[in-house]
């Protein structure tokens, strides 16, 4: 079975296209080394929530949209072999490829898949 990594994140809601190109340059550097599949998805029906929620969980300000990502990898050894190729590509790097918006808040991890229909 596939490996996922899953991510969540609030971006300021005027950064869209600066954060769909930063996306873009990263979904090509993830394939290069491996990624089935690199999805990002801007929210568009993300209800807020009285316990938890997506917003909640990112503290989410009234100017961002909640992000939610995920990348495909054929195994979780694959994923950590490319992960840390990732992290070292020039391309990446914060004065290349600077992040849209806030890191701290970003919430992510790895996932064994256990169902796929």
């Amino acid at each position: 079975m596939n490996y996922v990594d899953g991510f969540v994140a609030a971006v300021p809601t005027a950064n869209r296209e600066i954060y769909r190109q930063h996306a873009e340059k990263a979904a090509v550097v993830f394939k290069e080394y491996g990624a089935l599949n690199v999805v990002e998805c801007w929210g568009d029906d993300v209800p807020e929530g009285k316990l938890t929620s997506f917003s909640m969980a990112v503290k989410r300000e009234a100017d961002e949209t909640v992000v939610f990502s995920w990348i495909t990898w054929p195994s979780r050894q694959v994923r950590d072999e490319a992960w840390k190729k990732v992290m070292a590509d020039p391309r990446l790097q914060p004065d290349t490829n600077p992040m849209p918006f806030d890191g701290k808040r970003l919430i992510y991890g790895g996932f064994e898949v256990i169902v796929e229909v």
